[in-house]
């Protein structure tokens, strides 16, 4: 990207660089990856405002795990959400009376309540999640040629330097996905 004139300059240690040059690269490249992230909520936001004034940022969340993982139980919400059931319940209570998630009762364990998205809540992620790509895009688009193609693999870098965060949401979203895919059914277990 283009340097403002008032920017730092960015830091460029050496292979040998010390610590201390190290550490300033480390806090920049923090610095730009949090406004990154900023800017990304604020996209979400603004997706989520234009097609559903009142729902929240984390309702919006609950919504594309529905759509995502399919039927699951509030207690595996709540994990994939990281927060506790209660919290979960009183989400999904909202989420119900706007007509966006069904909500019953496992009738193999009355214990657990089986989450799913109704057809008007799977349209609005449906749109929500269309809204927020198209304005990412327009966004990229505004980058030049040179940029977008850096950005594709520092982008692809940070997530792989992520590693173990990133394989633990996705083993979270596989976990929710294998133990609900039929919450009704027992989960047949894969053959060792």
């Amino acid at each position: 990207m283009p340097q403002h004139p008032t920017d730092p300059a960015p830091a460029d240690p050496a292979p040998d660089a010390g610590p201390h040059a190290l550490d300033r690269e480390a806090e920049e490249l923090g610095t730009a990856v949090m406004a990154a992230s900023r800017l990304f909520v604020a996209i979400s936001a603004r997706a989520l405002a234009s097609t559903a004034e009142s729902l929240t940022l984390p309702q919006l969340r609950a919504l594309v795990v529905l759509d995502t993982c399919g039927p699951v139980k509030l207690a595996a919400l709540a994990a994939t959400l990281g927060v506790n059931p209660s919290t979960a319940l009183r989400m999904v209570e909202r989420l119900e009376a706007l007509d966006l998630v069904d909500r019953r009762t496992n009738p193999a364990n009355r214990r657990e309540v089986v989450l799913s998205l109704t057809s008007q809540g799977h349209d609005l992620v449906t749109r929500v999640l269309a809204h927020r790509r198209a304005e990412v895009r327009r966004l990229v688009q505004r980058l030049p040629a040179e940029e977008r193609a850096a950005l594709v693999p520092a982008l692809r870098a940070l997530t792989a330097a992520a590693g173990e965060l990133a394989v633990e949401s996705a083993d979270n979203a596989r976990t929710v996905r294998t133990v609900v895919d039929d919450p009704l059914a027992p989960v047949p277990r894969p053959d060792p």
